[in-house]
């Protein structure tokens, strides 16, 4: 069995020990264990998004120390796509830890930082987009 495979083996099992403990002790514990078992699918998510931004940083690291290009020369349809499709998938376990954390403004926080990280990268590979660039030209008219 991988990783994966086994805690999603031990997350059902807590689900199943849950269930029967609540059907066991009645109604009245059911917001306890609930609550308990949404804790470890909240310990869950937060082990799976901190594994993949630990790969990503690495990834990043690695590229930049290996390419010591421009940024605007690394703006490739692949990379772009790639990190947009990155953002989503991270999108979604942000969401439901800050959803689960502090609900609507927990929500508006994640998705405040995926906005924010995303127009980063807009301006770091498109740095005229958000402001006219100078140039030598311009400088000459002011004379």
């Amino acid at each position: 069995m991988t990783g994966m495979d086994a805690r999603d083996a031990d997350l059902k099992k807590d689900l199943d020990a849950t269930l029967r403990t609540r059907r066991e002790l009645g109604e009245e514990y059911e917001s306890a264990l609930v609550d308990s078992f949404l804790e470890k699918v909240d310990q869950r998510i937060d082990s799976v998004v901190d594994r993949r931004v630990r790969r990503q940083l690495a990834e990043q690291q690695m590229t930049a120390a290996r390419d010591s290009r421009s940024p605007g020369a690394t703006d490739t349809f692949g990379e772009r796509f790639g990190f947009g499709i990155v953002s989503l998938v991270l999108a979604i376990p942000l969401s439901a830890i800050g959803g689960g954390v502090a609900h609507l403004p927990g929500m508006l926080v994640a998705w405040a930082g995926i906005v924010g990280v995303n127009v980063v990268q807009v301006a770091r590979t498109h740095p005229g987009l958000f402001g006219r660039r100078r140039t030598d030209r311009d400088d000459a008219w002011e004379g």
